[in-house]
């Protein structure tokens, strides 16, 4: 990505001031701006839930929609990012802005002919803007029309012919092209106008080395160093040099310093094996092999390297495995046979040394010519200008920082780059009625409406210790308050006692007298649910139901304690009976019948289905709870994974999209990993 994109939103905020003043009143402008700003300060997260109010309040704007698109790349969602560009394109289709930044999301996500055209949209609206024109070269050098992808970069030149980071990308587009002597004259350029940018050096260093011209190349790698490099290739490429003029100590020292910087990274290891190899340390060379090949168990010739080291070792069996592998996977690589069978002898197998010699020779007659593996070092790509991918659509400049380095740099965990804090992939878990409701950040940005009106009405209506909320977050109690609901369960029973006993007349009273008593029935059911009594909890409100036929969510609670209470089984190794399920499912079934707006019991039951792994099924209860609550973020995000657990890749991504757009931030990570 292009680090031209960092001005993004200083340029979409003198596109829309005309519009803003126009079409937007006062309180959507007022929120459109803190969402702006939470924007600039990598508050993407919360940004996205201020472009969400403005969207619900004007819904046929078009800024914040793209707003919230930007908000969604900085975070890795693509998906939702295009659909919000399509939708800001169709409320205007005169923004470059829009066709820009739909551009960018189709090259990130290499739809290159698609990125070409929005790109070319874009500046049919700004035929001058110097991003767009360097954003369309990019993608036409991904094209292969490099003639074309040159044409816009000198025409960029033209205007500002000492920009280094214009002639860099000239200097890529001729490498990529394979002309390294284009190549070389724009990075000499480069450097001449920007001579402490390690980048320029760097990319020079390696044209010059591909030319063969080492002497060169080790001046210009050295000065990419001597400017405070920390790229890996620039160290595996000066050490290549060092390699060839027998500066063996020079080299070893410069792949240890990659090795450093890019613990990872096979080459290096390659690279350094190679060399331990030539020097005769055949025991570090293995080790630096070994270390490659679980890298990247996929270079064949790193087996090949490893098999001859472990050849000098005598380790005759450890080394037959390796040729093995390569025979398997290059049946034509005769050197492969000669020595596995030189293995073979050594292991006392003449007979099948024998053999393999001879399938050596029977493929020699078949082929002209066979291509044989030899002890190369590998070169490292040019290194690319220093860039800042989490500023690549913000208004600050970039610093080119590790991803390690942002992880640390918020105190907050919805500030900056989410996507890259790791998240498990497991569904949100089930939503419950409890006196405590969590009030962290991460609840508060979610947008389910967490409140229904048969608990709200209860709530008024009968006096309980505290209000019933629902929520998804069990709250650690402390001693001091088990105690307390240990204490609030005995007032509970004594009052239960006093009414069971109380010599009321048979009459109206003993109405008065049931409605107290479910009413005290309820409130110990959640008291004992508390402390995790969940079988009292259970008798409790089923004694409340009896008594209450129209206690509905009385249901909801019963299911959502049997499940706790199959929890419990499960984790002490007792059998679960189907039945057991069955009642669970049976109490959301009686929600869902009686008040088919209660979204949870949907949600609920579907999350049971996929503990059942009846997927298709939970699909379709997600699908009735979303319907019921357009906002519901934990049945969008729910259903996402379980279409992936179908592999219906695109369904999941585009559901999780717009569960982190709702709120839960999370998501971001997952759909950087499967998208």
């Amino acid at each position: 990505m292009k680090r031209y994109l960092r001005h993004i939103l200083i340029c979409l905020g003198s596109w829309f001031l005309t519009l803003g003043s126009i079409s937007a009143q006062l309180n959507t402008n007022r929120i459109t701006t803190i969402g702006r700003n939470a924007l600039y300060f990598d508050d993407y997260v919360l940004s996205i839930q201020y472009f969400n109010q403005v969207i619900k309040l004007k819904p046929y704007l078009s800024e914040p929609y793209l707003l919230r698109a930007i908000a969604k790349i900085q975070l890795g969602d693509y998906t939702g990012a295009e659909l919000d560009c399509n939708a800001a394109i169709e409320r205007n289709p005169f923004q470059p802005g829009a066709y820009y930044t739909r551009g960018y999301i189709y090259l990130q996500t290499n739809q290159l002919e698609k990125a070409k055209k929005d790109f070319s949209e874009a500046l049919i609206f700004a035929p001058e803007n110097k991003t767009y024109i360097a954003m369309r070269a990019d993608v036409l050098a991904g094209l292969k029309e490099y003639e074309l992808a040159l044409d816009d970069i000198n025409r960029l030149l033209y205007r500002e012919p000492k920009s280094a980071a214009l002639h860099f990308e000239k200097g890529t587009i001729c490498l990529r092209r394979g002309d390294t002597i284009c190549a070389q004259n724009a990075f000499i350029k480069a450097t001449e106008y920007d001579s402490q940018n390690p980048a320029n050096w760097s990319a020079l260093g390696l044209v010059q080395l591909m030319q063969d011209n080492q002497d060169e190349a080790l001046i210009s790698l050295s000065k990419s160093i001597d400017y405070g490099s920390k790229w890996a290739g620039d160290y595996i490429n000066r050490g290549i040099i060092y390699y060839r003029i027998h500066n063996y100590r020079s080299a070893l020292a410069d792949y240890d310093k990659a090795i450093t910087l890019s613990p990872n990274d096979a080459q290096c290891y390659y690279n350094r094996g190679v060399l331990r190899q030539e020097l005769g340390d055949y025991n570090r060379a293995l080790e630096d092999f070994t270390k490659a090949i679980n890298i990247a168990p996929d270079q064949i010739e790193i087996y090949y390297q490893r098999g001859m080291v472990q050849l000098q070792l005598r380790q005759w069996a450890d080394a037959l495995n390796d040729f093995t592998t390569i025979m398997q996977r290059y049946p034509y690589f005769l050197p492969a046979y000669y020595l596995a069978a030189q293995a073979e002898t050594a292991l006392g197998h003449d007979k099948t040394a024998f053999n393999l010699r001879q399938q050596a020779y029977n493929l020699e007659q078949k082929k002209d010519s066979i291509q044989s593996l030899q002890t190369t070092m590998q070169l490292a790509e040019a290194q690319p200008q220093q860039r800042d991918h989490r500023k690549e659509f913000s208004a600050l400049a970039a610093q080119n920082q590790e991803a390690s380095e942002d992880e640390n740099k918020y105190n907050s965990d919805t500030r900056g780059t989410v996507q890259k804090r790791y998240t498990d992939v497991v569904n949100e878990p089930n939503i419950f009625l409890s006196y405590y409701a969590t009030s962290s950040q991460a609840n508060a940005l979610r947008q389910t409406n967490y409140s229904h009106a048969s608990v709200d009405a209860y709530n008024h209506s009968v006096q309980l210790p505290a209000p019933l909320r629902f929520t998804t977050k069990e709250v650690n109690l402390t001693a001091d308050m088990v105690n307390q609901h240990f204490a609030q369960i005995n007032h509970l029973s004594n009052q239960l006692d006093q009414l069971n006993h109380n010599n009321l007349p048979k009459s109206a009273a003993n109405t008065v007298k049931d409605e107290r008593v479910v009413g005290l029935l309820v409130a110990r059911a959640f008291e004992f649910a508390l402390v995790q009594d969940y079988s009292s909890a259970i008798d409790d409100i089923t004694q409340a139901i009896l008594r209450d036929g129209q206690l509905y969510f009385a249901y909801f609670c019963r299911a959502n304690w049997r499940y706790k209470l199959l929890e419990y089984k499960r984790a002490m190794g007792e059998a679960i009976e189907g039945a057991d399920f069955e009642l669970m499912l049976r109490d959301y079934d009686y929600v869902i019948n009686h008040l088919p707006d209660f979204s949870f019991a949907y949600y609920n039951k579907a999350n049971m289905l996929c503990i059942q792994q009846d997927f298709k099924a939970a699909i379709s209860y997600y699908t009735q709870a979303i319907l019921v609550d357009g906002d519901f973020a934990e049945a969008y995000f729910n259903r996402g994974l379980t279409y992936i657990y179908i592999n219906e890749i695109e369904k999941g991504i585009a559901d999780l999209s717009k569960a982190g757009e709702l709120g839960i931030y999370q998501s971001y990570n997952l759909i950087s990993r499967f998208q």
